[in-house]
């Protein structure tokens, strides 16, 4: 079940996608109370999150795609492609520059509690998602470290693109128990509809049920990641770690698990010797 949390708007004019910095601050305050008090990790969504007009720029914009950055059709994540917003066309990639703005970072800040997020301006697994018709995203917790900028993961934002989009057509945003345990919470991915939460190791969450639109139209959305500059030793850095569900198909991923023990087993100075030639035999 859903429940409607925010009926706020976004404060960002939808001309130039500049964000008013003060009133940004104000939605994320009258806003933390709500977020914050959602478990087993903070988390919340927004409805007719941007201005009227803004995503049907983004429609447009989305049209004629270039090629994609990544794609994946495996057993946990099912022809799932992802498109870098700098090959995107002006106004969307310029809508993904304000979403890593001063103003919006403001916003994050003062509904999660969290202090000093970093956007990230190579939109690392980020950028426009799109699961064709028959695809869907196993449960998981994130990847948690961002290589390049040597940054902790914290924070997700996701905004979808799916007009008219109904509950039979799949493709639910589904929160879950640390412990796979049960499922929490699951709503639609509907058109304008803002989801965000505080990411860590045991955020479980994804978008298990596949997409079965009666056209064939794909799953699309939004998606941003921020980072705090607290990464240190005693911390250890993971790939996305999916988990199955409880009495279904999903199927556990045997080679990040056997990762995973190698690493558990093997001296940290001779795992990070042999990692590379791991992972291109597939181990």
């Amino acid at each position: 079940i859903f429940r409607e949390y925010f009926m706020r708007v976004l404060p960002i004019d939808s001309s130039n996608l500049l964000i008013d910095l003060d009133k940004a601050k104000q939605l994320g305050t009258s806003s933390a109370a709500d977020y914050q008090s959602r478990n087993p990790f903070h988390y919340g969504s927004f409805d007719n999150f941007l201005p009227e007009g803004v995503l049907d720029k983004v429609l447009e914009d989305l049209e004629t795609m270039p090629a994609p950055v990544d794609s994946y059709n495996r057993a946990q994540e099912k022809l799932k492609t992802s498109y870098n917003p700098e090959r995107l066309p002006t106004y969307t990639r310029n809508l993904f520059y304000a979403l890593n703005s001063r103003p919006f970072i403001r916003f994050l800040e003062s509904m999660s509690g969290i202090e000093g997020l970093i956007p990230d301006p190579y939109f690392s697994g980020g950028g426009i998602h799109v699961v064709a018709n028959g695809g869907h995203l196993d449960i998981h917790a994130d990847f948690n470290f961002h290589g390049k900028m040597k940054l902790e993961r914290r924070m997700n934002v996701l905004i979808y693109l799916n007009k008219d989009w109904k509950p039979e057509f799949g493709g639910q945003f589904e929160v879950w128990e640390d412990d796979m345990s049960k499922q929490i919470e699951s709503f639609d991915p509907i058109f304008n509809r803002m989801a965000c939460f505080s990411t860590s190791s045991t955020s479980m969450h994804g978008n298990p049920r596949p997409v079965a639109h009666p056209d064939g139209l794909p799953r699309r959305s939004i998606a941003l990641y921020y980072y705090t500059a607290t990464w240190d030793g005693s911390k250890r850095a993971h790939t996305t770690k999916f988990r199955p569900r409880p009495n279904t198909v999903d199927k556990r991923d045997w080679k990040i698990m056997r990762q995973e023990f190698a690493q558990d087993v093997i001296p940290p100075v001779i795992y990070r010797k042999i990692r590379g030639p791991l992972n291109r035999i597939g181990f």
